[in-house]
């Protein structure tokens, strides 16, 4: 494999481990846990693996030698420092025993089920260790909900005498790990199952996983070109730049690129549907804005938005939900008919009020929105060009004000959409350090007999030395929400909290970053240099533990 000159100087990085990881270790537990919500129904649909105890790991006299084969899985979308978890995982059990083996599952959870693997050795982790990306082993989507796929896993199990899988994914992978672990526990297969916190979204977050691993490296990704963009733009000082971020179901990616870089203009989801705005209050917001700088003489800025935007507008997110619900019902009655014929059909089955939102909506949105799901059933909304809609509604008002004598500026927009380019960035040292050190903890709760558990690293806006590693009970986490027109166990999305440190901070300083320009460029991520300027936690963690 060809290595650039930086892939050359990070291979020889060498991560940190919490001071409790660093040599023989054993596990301190806690009180019982209950599940956040809907008690009754998660402990009777997990009633093995349901209020078992925090985890937490100290420093031992004498080390466990135990003897285990692991298998690890990829799942879901990227994030950077996935290689490190797998790195953190292989170096801990070969540390437990020389002869353990690490197995990676190919592709994601459909490589357990269709038996597609290799043998993560030393010779082949090496190439991979403090890079970005998945494709040491590649990920995939597959859902592990049915009986038939876990008893297929179960045969490479048995034949590779692996001991636990490892499943290193979002919310919806965790919970199919815990599903998995509870379904291994009841039959008494005796084979564990793990969890790793992972996704760049930062919405697997709670008590107990204060960041999932990603969030700090991609948001450090884009704050780099959202400032190489803002100085641009104030280099140029002719273009309004509308910029979509990653997140669906949470505004944490745009809370913290804010933090960072201090845009005109950033809008929360969370807030907007906490204020019941429509999609034309948010217009005119943003419109009132660039009226105002433009009597200033300032014709550009910077407006974030999330991904998710749209499902949070009120209106449109009961539109959505309806249309969930519609789609799941009847979705086969309507998929073959021609684009006239579902508008129609949609029109016809939908209540007035939400037939009221969808007529005003313009065509192409309402045809993602009615047509296009992603595998857990929910609308793309990644592919609704929302940066898009919102500028040429800005623009359309901006018009109508000029024509009333309210406006006289220039207004000319310019449209970017910020996903891949921060999925698979080499990790930060922050996510190089705290992927190891998630790996680590999982090779611990294995070694320690824990199934249906998540690793867990926390305390990380202190020293590495002082980060406090061990595990939850992923049954902690869950509740029951609808998904596909069907009540199911899920792990509860953590959403930006309004009356929490980092949107309060925000929220105290953008009517001036919206008058002023107060743009701040954060350049590259740093690997080099003086820990002030390395070692930074992402805002949001440190104003959260500050």
């Amino acid at each position: 494999m060809e290595k650039s000159a930086l892939q050359k100087e990070r291979a020889a990085y060498k991560p940190k481990l919490p001071k409790a990881l660093q040599g023989a270790v054993k596990v301190v537990e806690g009180a019982p846990t209950q599940s956040v919500d809907n008690q009754e129904e998660i402990k009777k649909l997990f009633p093995n693996t349901y209020g078992m105890p925090l985890v937490e790991f100290v420093t031992a006299e004498n080390a466990l030698q135990k003897e285990m084969n692991v298998g690890v899985i990829l799942s879901g979308g990227q994030a950077p420092g996935g290689h490190n978890v797998i790195s953190g995982l292989f170096d801990e059990i070969k540390k437990l025993n020389p002869n353990n083996r690490l197995y990676g599952f190919l592709m994601g959870p459909s490589g357990l089920v269709d038996h597609k693997y290799i043998e993560i050795t030393e010779e082949l982790i090496a190439d991979y260790r403090n890079t970005g990306g998945f494709d040491l082993i590649g990920s995939g989507r597959t859902k592990l909900e049915k009986v038939e796929q876990f008893e297929k896993g179960l045969e490479v199990i048995r034949e590779l005498n692996i001991k636990a899988v490892v499943i290193i994914g979002g919310d919806d992978s965790n919970t199919n790990a815990c599903v998995l672990a509870e379904y291994y526990a009841a039959k008494n297969y005796g084979v564990q199952v793990i969890g790793c916190p992972k996704t760049i979204d930062g919405d697997l977050k709670n008590e107990q996983i204060e960041t999932s691993f990603g969030f700090d490296t991609a948001t450090k990704t884009y704050s780099e070109v959202i400032g190489n963009i803002e100085r641009d733009c104030n280099s140029a000082r002719k273009y309004w730049h509308f910029i979509k971020l990653m997140g669906r179901s949470a505004s944490h990616i745009a809370l913290e690129c804010a933090l960072q870089t201090q845009p005109n203009i950033c809008l929360i989801s969370e807030e907007i549907e906490a204020k019941d705005l429509t999609l034309n209050d948010i217009v005119e917001q943003i419109a009132s804005t660039v009226a105002y700088r433009a009597s200033q003489g300032n014709n550009f800025g910077v407006v974030l938005i999330p991904e998710g935007l749209i499902e949070f507008i009120p209106a449109i997110g009961r539109l959505i939900q309806e249309l969930n619900d519609l789609l799941a019902a009847h979705g086969q009655d309507y998929k073959d008919l021609d684009k006239d014929a579902q508008r129609e059909y949609i029109l016809s089955h939908l209540s007035e009020a939400n037939k009221a939102t969808f007529e005003t909506l313009p065509e192409g949105v309402a045809r993602q929105l009615s047509l296009d799901r992603d595998p857990h059933g929910n609308v793309q909304v990644s592919l609704i060009e929302t940066e898009k809609l919102i500028s040429e509604m800005v623009g359309a008002k901006l018009d109508q004000w000029a024509k009333e004598g309210k406006y006289n500026g220039k207004f000319s927009a310019l449209h970017h959409f910020f996903g891949y380019e921060g999925r698979c960035a080499a990790p930060s040292n922050f996510d190089a350090d705290y992927c190891y050190a998630l790996g680590a903890s999982a090779a611990q709760l294995i070694a320690n007999g824990k199934t249906g558990y998540m690793a867990i690293v926390k305390n990380t806006t202190a020293g590495t030395e002082e980060w406090k590693a061990g595990g939850v009970p992923i049954t902690m986490m869950m509740n029951m929400e609808k998904r596909n027109g069907e009540m199911k166990p899920v792990i509860r999305k953590a959403l930006v909290d309004l009356n929490g440190k980092p949107f309060k901070a925000f929220a105290a300083q953008r009517d001036q970053w919206a008058k002023e320009t107060c743009y701040v460029y954060p350049g590259p991520i740093q690997y080099w240099g003086p820990a002030s300027v390395c070692d930074l936690p992402t805002k949001t963690l440190a104003l959260e533990q500050e």
